[in-house]
């Protein structure tokens, strides 16, 4: 068993190196850079899921919103593939790490709400005070408000974060708990490889889902501030 189920959260290294951005650009091998003039099933069927996830993202945003969609397509695109291929052995998952997600988060969070204050501001504003609040509680609620408004980006990161890593670590230790019962009771063995299967479908449900809904929520917040 391992001496620490985290070790797997750390960057891998080769001679001193650290070897993550090999990992960070795997997608980028994967993509066909000869231009073909025919296409085939594999261009025509990305072709569709693009359209359909840009039609999807387009149908709840207004036109100024609208603008966003090709950045919203690339980042579910980059985070399905971070975590999806950081499901495969000896790759590192970025995903996992709160740095990373955060650098994405923040970022475009703070875009979404410097797109609500420059195109209407008063709207923007008019969200840290709901309607018919009381005239005592007005401080409160503009300051829960704000805390609520900047806990935001922090949610995008952890919840993400937290997903990747709780999956890693459960298949760590059911993996290895198959490992150490081979060869001391083996229909037990079994039993563990069984469910180490199941939840790594578990776990590629989660990768898509999780991408999903991170985007989802940008594009809630977009849909605010537009």
């Amino acid at each position: 068993m391992n001496m620490n189920m985290f070790e797997q959260f750390s960057s891998p290294e080769f001679l001193s190196i650290p070897t993550f951005i090999l990992s960070m650009l795997i997608p980028v091998m994967l993509i066909n850079h000869k231009p073909n003039l025919i296409g085939n099933r594999m261009t025509t069927a990305t072709t569709w899921l693009f359209k359909k996830i840009i039609t999807n993202m387009t149908n709840q945003l207004t036109i100024t919103g609208q603008k966003w969609s090709n950045l919203l397509t690339s980042l579910l695109v980059m985070i399905l593939l971070s975590n999806t291929l950081g499901l495969l052995p000896y790759t590192y998952t970025t995903t996992s790490q709160l740095s990373m997600n955060m650098a994405i988060a923040l970022p475009l969070w703070l875009a979404t709400v410097i797109t609500g204050i420059m195109k209407k501001p008063t709207t923007t504003l008019a969200h840290m005070l709901p309607e018919g609040s009381p005239t005592p509680l007005i401080p409160f609620l503009i300051m829960i408000e704000t805390i609520s408004l900047l806990m935001r980006p922090i949610a995008l990161g952890v919840r993400l974060t937290a997903n990747i890593t709780a999956g890693h670590l459960l298949m760590t230790m059911i993996s290895s708990a198959t490992l150490n019962l081979i060869n001391l009771y083996t229909p037990i063995s079994i039993m563990t490889a069984t469910i180490l299967f199941l939840l790594t479908l578990l776990e590629m449900a989660v990768a898509c889902i999780q991408a999903y809904v991170f985007v989802l929520l940008l594009i809630l917040y977009l849909q605010e501030n537009t």
